[in-house]
């Protein structure tokens, strides 16, 4: 085999050196690729990355609004109450305050109240008199035992004083005696505060108290066959009905106080 010619020799050695030099620069432009493949990698894990990191500060920032939206509803559903609460306790600063002075004037407050009381039974309707002053007596009595708290009095003057305003309220009836030359035993009517009214046990008397005159007045027939009715409606033996009665009193007369105005 004939040998290569000098041309040809130096022809394959440049063949060769372009072939490693092509493959040297092929190896580099991978080399470059993996480094620009990496880069992106990197560059898209921190992309990646930001975006957990966006997205978590994004939701916590909800949270926080919500919380806020939450807590704004409630202070707004809490600020009457605690504007109610602020008033009450004003309320009571004032009262406690006011306490001592209030202290020092119930005494005589209570012994006015004992001493209203005993005017107006004396110049009401004078039913169950023996009774209600003796009540009056009690409390005034009361108010100079020394062992009874300030309290305790007025409690009891208190509980008189609803007792009188029951009368005005309600319909009794009871027999007693009818005060008079000769004293007789009769049925007694009250109708509140307005009319008193009695009926001997015949039916064939009766009449009705009269405050302007101070005095009984006398009823006809069919007025006591009325408080005869009333007499069976206050023990419960009929329904409650109508009565058409005189009065005692007017209904403005009867409910006011003795030493108040009308």
């Amino acid at each position: 085999m004939p040998y290569p010619t000098p041309w040809i020799r130096h022809g394959l050695a440049g063949v060769a050196l372009m072939l490693a030099a092509t493959a040297a620069a092929e190896s580099t432009l991978r080399d470059e690729a993996l480094d620009a493949q990496r880069t992106q990698a990197e560059l898209q894990a921190r992309i990646d990355e930001a975006d957990d990191d966006v997205r978590d500060k994004l939701q916590a920032l909800r949270q926080a609004r919500e919380e806020t939206r939450r807590l704004n509803d409630y202070n707004a559903e809490m600020a009457p109450l605690v504007e109610r609460q602020a008033e009450t306790l004003a309320e009571r600063d004032e009262a406690l305050s006011t306490l001592s002075a209030t202290r020092e004037v119930l005494p005589g407050l209570v012994r006015d109240m004992v001493e209203r009381l005993r005017a107006w039974v004396a110049s009401d309707m004078p039913f169950l008199h023996d009774e209600r002053m003796s009540r009056v007596e009690s409390l005034e009595h009361l108010l100079a035992a020394p062992e009874m708290s300030r309290d305790e009095k007025l409690s009891r003057v208190l509980a008189a004083w609803r007792a009188e305003l029951d009368y005005g309220r309600g319909i009794d009836a009871w027999r007693g005696e009818l005060p008079g030359d000769t004293a007789s035993e009769v049925d007694f009517l009250r109708l509140g505060r307005v009319g008193w009214y009695y009926l001997t046990p015949d039916g064939r008397r009766g009449g009705v108290w009269s405050v302007e005159r101070g005095d009984w007045q006398p009823l006809d027939d069919a007025a006591r066959a009325e408080v005869r009715k009333g007499l069976a409606i206050a023990r419960e033996q009929r329904a409650p009905a109508l009565l058409e009665l005189p009065v005692s009193q007017t209904v403005s007369s009867a409910e006011t106080p003795a030493g108040e105005g009308a």
